[in-house]
């Protein structure tokens, strides 16, 4: 049995660990309002701009502009978002686990799949998995900006325009309320009407000075808007499920001081019945 001196600095080491879980987790409870803010803040303008390209969808094809156009050869791209840090709960496991078991129920290798990473834990993850990492971002921060994704909708869109994938999607955490993250899966190229916005009639919008001349300047942001708000979703599910994790430590550690100290109480109790015994047993003995 642990002695008293023990069990005092499991629970003073425990009540450290507390205080760390519970500063983090209002750290977390902060920036999760912001980055809150941020995604929902966005997600009309997202909602919107695909709502347009689905009325220029009924109306164009794949010859007025090449990223409609549906390839058969080609390889496929994912662009993978996690985040780059830990101590987020289950949210990057179940982001990797979402993404690999896409890739394997559509059984593709590495020469039929490439991987576009945005955080070092889904880098980390597809490394380990031997999958073929083309190319990797880090480093947007809390506060994600439209000019941190430019360079990654660059990319995507110039290898899809240069003929080297036929198809590229993007899977990111979806932020559905602070207790629910779901990880989900759009398709981003070629372009195709959003499911949220299937069964909208075309000609909806009068476009000046033609639908074409309005698609060249729209794609580029278009793209860019998707990821966007791909990566506001899941920063905000990053810091939800941050909060979440920290505030269950810092339960746990609250429950284990209290076992720990009726363990103490427990010891001390039996330390003075024996010392008790041991003065009586004296004191019979003379």
């Amino acid at each position: 049995m642990a002695s008293q001196r023990d069990i005092r600095r499991r629970i003073g080491a425990v009540r450290n660990i507390k205080q760390i879980t519970r500063a983090m987790q209002f750290v977390a409870a902060s920036k999760l309002k912001r980055a809150q803010d941020a995604t929902l803040a966005a997600r009309p303008y997202s909602d919107k701009i695909d709502e347009v390209i689905a009325d220029l969808a009924q109306v164009l094809s794949g010859d007025d502009h090449p990223l409609f156009t549906k390839r058969e050869d080609g390889r496929r791209l994912i662009v993978f978002i996690t985040t780059d840090r830990g101590l987020a709960g289950p949210l990057n496991t179940n982001a990797i686990r979402f993404a690999l078991r896409e890739i394997v129920e559509h059984g593709e290798a590495g020469g039929e799949l490439s991987l576009v990473t945005v955080g070092r834990k889904g880098r980390d993850a597809m490394r380990r998995a031997k999958l073929p990492v083309e190319a990797h971002f880090s480093g947007f921060g809390d506060r994600p900006t439209f000019a941190d994704v430019t360079a990654l909708a660059r990319l995507v869109t110039d290898d899809f325009l240069g003929g080297d994938y036929n198809r590229v999607d993007v899977i990111y955490t979806r932020f559905v309320s602070t207790l629910v993250q779901r990880p989900t899966m759009d398709q981003l190229l070629p372009m195709e009407p959003h499911e949220d916005t299937i069964g909208i009639p075309g000609n909806q919008f009068i476009f000046e000075p033609s639908p074409t001349a309005v698609l060249q300047q729209l794609l580029p942001r278009y793209i860019a808007t998707r990821l966007y708000q791909a990566v506001l979703e899941n920063t905000a599910s990053e810091w939800s499920s941050k909060m979440i994790a920290m505030k269950n430590a810092t339960e746990s550690a609250e429950e284990l001081i209290d076992d720990l100290t009726l363990s103490y109480n427990k010891v001390r109790q039996a330390n003075i019945t024996r010392e008790m015994i041991e003065i009586a047993s004296g004191a019979n003995a003379r």
